[in-house]
């Protein structure tokens, strides 16, 4: 019987997830112009016609055509996207559509059973479901598109085509959305949060374009086997270990191996202590941030930036 009832639920989820096409067009070494068809997948976000999936299923894209379930082909428009979490939103003109269940990622525990849905390959006849259990969460990689943070890994098969796809829990609710595989890897895929996507998708439909400010910092929490480990002066603080290029920390002079210690006069324990300061600000705002560099602590002021 509880089979059963996961098929039912994967069926009823199903009729909100799209299969993405788009069109690129590319300069050869010619400077001729040639199109590029790509692939990916989607769910329906809200009844109104919007879509949400990853960024780089749609970007650069001249045009974007979703599949429904039902066999309806539309055309949709850009919304807008969040690159750092790479989201992306695409207004389709269509309405009354199945819309998702979203979830609470905050709620995810390890060894938990999700499904992948989505689209691998392009292939046709419908979406394509996939099991397994979240294997880790917090996860951060460093892809070719930057660097994605708090990602959740699982063992669920994930293809390419499967990008943009809804990760679901056994209730049907969407918890996470398929980001990306590493390759020659076996039982390793990752998904973003859905309540960083929400986040992300609702600054986009009410605003164009998400509002929150950035630092661009990759940092890592200062533990006492941390500081041992590393032979760091403090046990406290957010160890910087990356910098986006161009970011406002860039910008103000922070090196890799710097440790914040206050943000604004704010004492920063950890990486949460400073994103949860930072969410105070707005972009455009000035800032200082105290760090500690070998056994001097100096102060940076920046110029904080929307989130790109």
């Amino acid at each position: 019987m509880e089979d059963e009832s996961i098929v039912e639920v994967i069926e009823k989820v199903t009729k909100s997830v799209v299969n993405i096409n788009t069109l690129r067009v590319f300069q050869d070494v010619f400077y001729r112009a040639v199109p590029v068809k790509g692939m990916g997948s989607g769910f329906i976000l809200d009844e109104r016609g919007y879509v949400l999936t990853n960024n780089h299923v749609i970007e650069n894209a001249e045009r974007i055509v979703a599949t429904l379930t039902d066999g309806r082909v539309l055309e949709g428009k850009l919304a807008g996207t969040c690159k750092s979490t790479d989201i992306a939103v695409i207004k389709f003109d269509a309405n009354n559509l199945a819309a998702s269940e979203l979830g609470d990622s905050d709620n995810l525990r390890v060894g938990q059973r999700v499904f992948a849905i989505g689209n691998p390959f392009g292939l046709a006849g419908g979406p394509t479901v996939t099991s397994g259990v979240i294997s880790a969460l917090k996860r951060t990689i460093d892809s070719r598109r930057g660097v994605f943070k708090d990602l959740v890994q699982t063992d669920a098969a994930i293809n390419p085509g499967n990008s943009g796809g809804p990760l679901i829990d056994t209730e049907g609710k969407i918890i996470a959305i398929s980001t990306a595989i590493i390759p020659y890897a076996q039982g390793i895929g990752f998904a973003i949060p859905i309540n960083a996507a929400k986040y992300c998708s609702r600054e986009i439909i009410l605003y164009g374009a998400v509002r929150r400010p950035w630092l661009g910092i990759t940092g890592l929490n200062i533990t006492e086997k941390v500081a041992d480990y590393y032979e760091l002066p403090v046990n406290k603080g957010v160890l910087v270990v990356n910098i986006a290029p161009d970011s406002p920390v860039d910008k103000a002079g922070i090196r890799q191996g710097d440790i914040v210690l206050e943000f604004d006069n704010k004492k920063v324990d950890s990486v949460e202590d400073l994103q949860s300061v930072l969410l105070e600000r707005k972009p455009g705002d000035r800032a200082e941030l105290t760090i500690l560099r070998g056994l001097k602590t100096g102060r940076l002021e920046l110029i904080l930036e929307r989130v790109p």
